[in-house]
């Protein structure tokens, strides 16, 4: 139930907020006197039923409810519920009775409500059926009135489809004439369908994979498989019975819980395989039989070929005309009626629908029920007339097509077809057709051994396919290991390759040592007879033992790989990487620049120009990466996502983006990072990778630590470490904590930044992942020294410019001068920020370059050279300006405004009125800290100055604004932006240090 609508059913409608909402708004206009009317179409078990029982129950205790529902005949049937509000049936749901003849029952069924003692128990009994008179919908309404007793009447008519023709003209002839004054509402629920034209209508469409998912964990929580001697279990829904429950029900909440009420504790919970195909669906998809039924032989039939040629189809991409066109002409079907059947809805009653050169089932489920109704003798018939079509177009495109209708004919095991099932499943055809003809081939297959390997093979291509609900799910059809000697085609695997999908499927989404693990495992078992996949899930536990931080794992791994038969890039590649983590970093770099330009010859990297491989080229984006070479990273990560996009696999387009992403945030394109990451954001939610999503959370809150808001920082932060910490992933919980010291910074916090940063830089059991923790180190140095504890940061500053001598990252340099001169003597510092400036000219860079002038600005005013620091801090507000670093922008006009230099738009007058118009700029900004919060000392740190300059210029402050406390300033002000925590049970005065 949402707010706005006041059913009292104890009972929830998941998803229907938007309808419910309508529902009430008709109730109350009826409460008032005014009548309705409302057309709730939907298929069968989209919940319309369940709409009108809680329409009649949030009516009944404020009027007359008639219920009304089709007998088996066909006719109308009719219950009143009591009209009091004491009654006990209006707590409940209003039961289906009959059969009573609606159109002439309204009057005798009032009369019946009226008659029932209002304290009674239970529901409120039927009228006793007879045949009425036929009524004119004049005649009707009048009825329904006098029966009402001047009170305001819901009418609910349940299934008023397959009424008789009589009552249902009736009916939307009655309803089309209620309105203002009329004191009667008309609630129909009813198939799609033209018998109710004109009315108002609201068309349901399937749940959303939200509110399935909350639907199916109340009725697993509540014991929906009762129907099987299951009761309410503490224990969860295994996740693959979850996914796989989620897809059959379509988000049809009737064929959901048909679904779980066929399944026993032991599959709910895992413990048990599921069957395949699942049972209990039987009773939702015979809910269109009266439609299909009703229809002429040819639309049938059309029908029929249509759901047949889904089959070999993706989800969700319907048919193909031109196939449906050929197929029906050799079934016999008229020309005629194939035209207006392909071009036009009114053939099969809008069934079938057209978009472009394709045909789609109209709902989705129908082509389901269709082959469900369909005898088997006829559905064979439709996949081998399919097979036969497919196989005369030729081609590669129509062979896998044809094997699989092929497959769908077949009365049982077949191990012939199977064999060529898996060997079609190759490129060029997508991993999503991979794995469906490789699941068919694994269903036809009578060896145990060998069906168990084709599904695990399915299953590698579904998750390639960014499908690992369907991949773990294939997994579970798979059986123990398979002996040896089994026969086992080269393509399926073998031994190994369930491992190694399970392993590849928590790199994704799991434990980073458990992916590590199962990847060395799967390695070893795929080794002597599948050297491609064990080098892939080598990579893997690399990939894994990575984003771990534990480069001993790392180098385990690669250690196993042997580089041989891969060419001398990939050679270079691995001994490039091994060596740098193990210390011999010159050794490294040489390796790996010559693993992006094995010649040495030519500039832009020609040899990844022409590689066509996506995983080689991020594996060549992450050696740049490693090198500093930033902008070569980009240029590798851009045609790395191209070649992803072209060639695929879709389960690589998260890391492809995240890479690229991170590439652009270390050349200082924090925008174009924000859009490539968060696009990955949304690759990675789809195709279910939620590490990648922490990743790229780390990613975006770098990004929103430069640009800001302050709360999307936070956001990005706090998602990306609940991802990280539960599965380890060490990288982008360094990232993430690293953004959030940034951000403090900008917002003036050095003592938090400090505080955030420390562990990451600094060695111990805390220390940051070993990739990324130099990255921290200048934001680290800032904020210590601007926090005042600089006497701590030698040892730092020397690994940090001991790591800028190795690294070709262009902003080194120039960062070690601007940590150099944040930590030098006074007489220093001047040479030190020049060198830092100079470097940055070099290197470019809008970001790290303004960073340095406004340190730089900074530092002259504390010094008091005033008129000297305006120059370097008007330049750092325009960079920041000019990269839409806004946080960082406001301190750096913060800064110049102290320095006497008013700032065009910059000020915000937060108490209104010209209440800080009286004060110098340092007055304001002092009075705007306090009023965030701020203890003199915070405030002291925060601007540069002196506790005693502070404590004098809040005093004038609290003068000039005629307030004795820091509380009534804070008032005047207003709410801030960035409010800083209040120590309890401070003193009110000027001084608080």
């Amino acid at each position: 139930m949402t707010s706005s609508t006041t059913v009292r059913s104890p009972h929830r409608l998941y998803g229907r907020g938007g309808e419910l909402a309508i529902i009430q708004g008709l109730l109350t206009r009826l409460r008032q006197g005014d009548g309705g009317a409302l057309v709730l179409a939907a298929p069968p078990g989209l919940g319309r039923t369940a709409l009108l029982r809680e329409a009649a129950a949030a009516h009944r205790p404020r009027g007359p409810v008639l219920y009304g529902t089709a007998s088996a005949a066909g006719t109308a049937a009719a219950t009143a519920s009591a009209d009091s509000a004491g009654s006990a049936d209006s707590a409940g749901l209003p039961n289906r009775v009959g059969p009573a003849a609606y159109t002439g029952s309204a009057d005798r069924a009032l009369r019946a409500t009226h008659a029932a003692p209002a304290d009674r128990a239970g529901p409120v009994p039927a009228p006793e059926p007879f045949t009425p008179e036929p009524l004119t919908p004049e005649e009707l309404l009048a009825r329904l009135r006098d029966g009402s007793t001047g009170r305001p009447l819901l009418v609910c008519a349940d299934d008023a489809h397959v009424w008789d023709p009589a009552s249902r003209t009736a009916l939307a002839a009655a309803a089309r004439r209620l309105g203002p004054g009329s004191g009667v509402g008309i609630l129909i629920a009813a198939d799609e369908g033209p018998a109710f034209a004109g009315l108002p209508t609201r068309r349901l469409g399937p749940l959303d994979e939200d509110a399935s998912a909350a639907l199916l964990d109340r009725l697993a929580g509540a014991g929906a498989g009762a129907g099987t001697g299951a009761g309410p279990t503490t224990d969860p829904l295994d996740p693959v019975v979850r996914a796989e429950l989620l897809r059959e029900g379509a988000g049809n909440p009737r064929l959901l819980t048909a679904l779980l009420g066929h399944l026993t504790p032991d599959r709910l919970t895992g413990r048990t395989p599921l069957p395949s195909p699942l049972p209990g669906a039987e009773g939702v998809l015979e809910a269109y039989a009266y439609r299909l039924d009703a229809l002429p032989a040819p639309a049938r039939a059309l029908l029929l070929l249509a759901a047949a040629a889904q089959e070999h189809e993706p989800a969700g991409a319907g048919t193909d005309a031109l196939l449906l066109l050929r197929a029906g002409t050799r079934a016999g079907l008229p020309r005629d009626f194939l035209d207006d059947a392909l071009f036009g809805p009114a053939a099969t009653e809008g069934l079938l629908q057209r978009a472009g050169s394709r045909v789609h089932f109209s709902p989705p489920l129908a082509a389901r029920a269709v082959l469900h109704h369909t005898p088997p003798a006829r559905r064979r018939a439709a996949h081998e007339l399919l097979a036969a079509l497919l196989g005369e177009a030729g081609g590669r495109a129509g062979t896998l097509a044809a094997l699989a209708q092929r497959a769908c004919a077949a009365p049982g095991p077949d191990h012939a077809l199977a064999a060529r099932l898996e060997a079609a499943a190759t490129a060029p055809y997508s991993h999503a057709e991979r794995s469906s003809a490789l699941a068919r081939a694994a269903a036809l297959t009578p060896d145990p051994p060998l069906r168990s390997a084709r599904f695990a093979a399915a299953a590698e291509q579904a998750a390639h396919a960014g499908d690992p609900d369907r991949a773990r799910a294939l997994l579970a059809r798979t059986a123990a290991p398979a002996e040896t000697g089994s026969g086992l085609a080269p393509t399926t695997g073998g031994p190994g390759l369930a491992p190694y999908v399970h392993g590849l499927l928590a790199l994704r989404s799991g434990p980073a040592v458990d992916a590590h693990e199962a990847l060395l495992a799967a390695a070893a078992l795929l080794g002597p007879h599948d050297p491609g996949r064990a080098l892939h899930a080598l990579l893997g536990a690399a990939d894994a033992a990575w984003v771990r931080g534990d480069a001993g794992g790392y180098l385990e791994a690669m250690g196993r790989v042997d580089p041989t038969p891969y060419g001398d890039a990939f050679a270079s590649y691995r001994a490039g990487m091994c060596a740098v983590l193990a210390g011999r970093t010159a050794e490294g770099h040489a390796l790996l620049r010559r693993c992006l330009d094995p010649d040495g010859s030519a500039e832009g990297h020609p040899v990844l120009r022409r590689c066509p491989d996506p995983a080689g080229l991020l594996r060549a984006g992450v050696a740049a990466l490693v090198l500093g070479e930033v902008a070569a990273a980009c240029r590798i990560g851009a045609r790395a996502l191209g070649a992803v996009r072209t060639r695929g696999p879709e389960a690589l387009l998260p890391q492809a983006l995240e890479y690229l992403a991170y590439a652009e945030l270390r050349a200082g394109l924090h925008a174009a990072a924000r859009a490539h990451a968060l696009e990955g954001l949304h690759a990675a939610r789809r195709t279910g990778q939620p590490n990648s999503s922490a990743r790229l959370h780390a990613v975006l809150a770098l990004a929103a630590s430069v640009e800001g808001p302050a709360e999307a920082c936070a956001a990005h932060c706090d998602a990306a470490l609940a991802g990280a910490v539960p599965h380890g992933l060490a990288q982008p919980a360094t990232l993430a904590t690293w953004a959030r010291g940034r951000a403090d910074l900008a917002a003036g916090r050095p003592e938090e930044a400090a505080a955030r940063l420390g562990p990451l830089v600094r060695p111990g059991p805390r220390q940051g992942h070993f990739a990324v923790r130099m990255l921290a180190v200048p934001c680290y140095v800032e904020a210590v020294v601007l926090g005042g504890r600089g006497g701590e940061l030698s040892s730092v500053v020397d690994e940090f410019a001991a790591w800028a001598d190795r690294t070709a990252d262009p902003q080194a340099p120039a960062q070690l001068a601007r940590c150099r001169a944040l930590t030098a003597p006074a007489d220093e510092a001047d040479a030190r920020y020049a060198e830092a400036l100079a470097h940055h000219d070099r290197a470019g860079g809008d970001f790290e370059r303004a960073r340095t002038l406004l340190l730089y600005g900074q530092w002259l005013r504390r010094r008091r050279r005033t008129r000297e620091a305006r120059t370097p801090l008007r330049d750092a507000l325009v960079a920041f300006q000019r990269c839409s670093a806004r946080a960082w922008a406001e301190r750096a006009g913060g800064e110049l405004r102290a320095a006497g230099e008013p700032v065009a738009g910059a000020v915000r007058d937060t108490g209104g009125g010209g209440v800080l118009s009286a004060l110098t700029p340092q007055q304001q900004r002092i009075a705007r800290c306090v009023a965030e919060g701020a203890t003199n000392r915070e405030v002291a740190l925060r601007l540069s100055l002196s506790p005693r300059t502070v404590d004098h210029h809040l005093r004038n402050v609290f003068a000039a604004l005629s307030v004795r406390s820091r509380t009534e300033l804070a008032r005047l002000l207003g709410p801030q932006t960035s409010p800083m925590p209040r120590t309890p049970h401070t003193p009110q005065s000027p001084q608080r240090p």
